[in-house]
């Protein structure tokens, strides 16, 4: 009779998950309304139904007492109390959403309101995008058009952020064309957020992002009443973003592996890039170039002890070593190796075992093993080295003058 679609549908979550829900109903400040709906349904049903109750027991006067008996409010005062209640309520969330419309049909910028701008980049193509498609990332909670400020060169660049859900987007624009220019895409749980000291006349407006896996940027607004709805929003989605407790079948880091498939690495590769990684140290992971080999493997030392699972990335000039936990849900900064100091070492594939010792100049030997055949020949092929030779002096005798002779 009836078919059930299990798509993960992106509809900007904060309990559940980014990948999932679209029963919750969102109001205009982008906050889910789940109690509050509970509460006005539970408030309509008792002005909508009398009360059938009797009395209490301890309400009737006592035999041989003057006292007279204690009465319950009328069940007419309770209706309007809760009818007051719950108008309270719908006025608020009226008010919010005919705040947010009319921010929304403001027309901001190419003759084109908030909202057709967002229709627009649900539809259109954005030029040098990347990744997933724009509404894979749910709903927009906020964008305008800002600033972004050089400090090196002291020049200022017209920007478009769109905030969605968990993630910032980052737009350049081409006002020739009245197209957008993908810059990049922040996970909300990786940057943070502050304002810009007021007291400087000459940075009016300001706010930064930055984060360990960020390069830090300063955007301008055009006031201060959208400088502190920025600042409010990225923050409220932020925490959100860190207090939700994803499960596995949220994350897709537990799809993603164990990397079999030619596409899970693709996608893999990417979702590195985008992602969060704990505990990172240096550059930014953007910097390092694009990966050209990953897999999951085993290292321990070379006398086989503490066998750990590690995710290891190729990139053009280091060894990326990584940790995942159990869940499948987190990716841990473990360390790097430079690629020209390093060199793989076939070891006992004959017996079975795929196994190759990555040694360095600098480092521990270590003991590398692998899972699947193709993931030890690309190591072998990727990290083996020319041996090096020891360079000799070239001991060839200069060229011989000749000798001149006496006339």
């Amino acid at each position: 009779m009836g078919c059930c679609s299990v798509t993960p549908i992106t509809k900007g979550i904060d309990d559940v998950g980014p990948d999932e829900i679209e029963l919750l109903e969102i109001n205009g400040a982008g906050v889910w309304s789940l109690g509050e709906c509970r509460l006005q349904v539970s408030l309509r049903n008792e002005t909508d139904e009398p009360s059938k109750r009797s009395p209490p027991a301890r309400n009737i006067a006592k035999e041989g007492t003057d006292e007279p008996p204690h009465r319950s409010p009328p069940a007419r005062n309770l209706r309007n109390a809760t009818k007051e209640c719950s108008d309270s309520i719908s006025a608020n969330e009226s008010a919010q959403k005919e705040s947010a419309q009319k921010r929304n049909s403001q027309v901001v910028l190419w003759g084109q309101t908030k909202d057709e701008l967002h229709q627009k980049l649900y539809t259109h193509p954005i030029r040098d995008w990347e990744g997933r498609a724009a509404h894979a990332y749910g709903d927009i909670i906020y964008s305008s058009l800002v600033f972004l400020h050089n400090g090196y060169m002291k020049a200022m660049a017209e920007r478009y952020l769109v905030l969605f859900s968990f993630h910032l987007l980052i737009l350049a624009l081409d006002n020739s064309t009245h197209d957008f220019i993908y810059e990049g895409i922040l996970p909300l749980s990786a940057i943070e957020v502050r304002v810009i000291s007021q007291h400087d006349p000459c940075a009016p407006h300001m706010f930064e992002i930055s984060g360990p896996m960020v390069d830090s940027k300063i955007f301008i607004c055009a006031n201060a009443a959208e400088q502190k709805i920025w600042i409010e929003n990225i923050k409220d989605r932020r925490y959100k973003s860190l207090k939700q407790q994803l499960s596995p079948s949220h994350s897709a880091l537990s799809y993603l592996l164990p990397c079999d498939e030619g596409w899970k690495r693709e996608e893999l590769k990417r979702y590195l890039l985008r992602s969060p990684i704990l505990q990172w140290e240096g550059s930014p992971i953007q910097h390092m170039g694009q990966p050209a080999y990953l897999s999951l493997v085993h290292i321990s030392n070379t006398q086989r002890q503490g066998s750990q699972e590690r995710l290891i990335v190729l990139f053009p000039l280091d060894l990326l070593i990584l940790s995942v936990d159990s869940q499948r849900l987190r990716v841990k900064y473990e360390g790097r190796l430079p690629r020209k100091s390093i060199r793989a070492l076939e070891r006992s594939a004959r017996h079975g075992r795929l196994e190759f010792e990555l040694t360095g100049d600098l480092m521990e030997s270590l003991l590398v093993s692998c899972t699947y055949p193709e993931d030890y020949q690309s190591w072998i092929f990727q990290l083996q080295q020319p041996e090096k030779t020891q360079a000799f002096p070239n001991h060839t005798p200069p060229p011989l003058i000749p000798k001149k002779r006496r006339s």
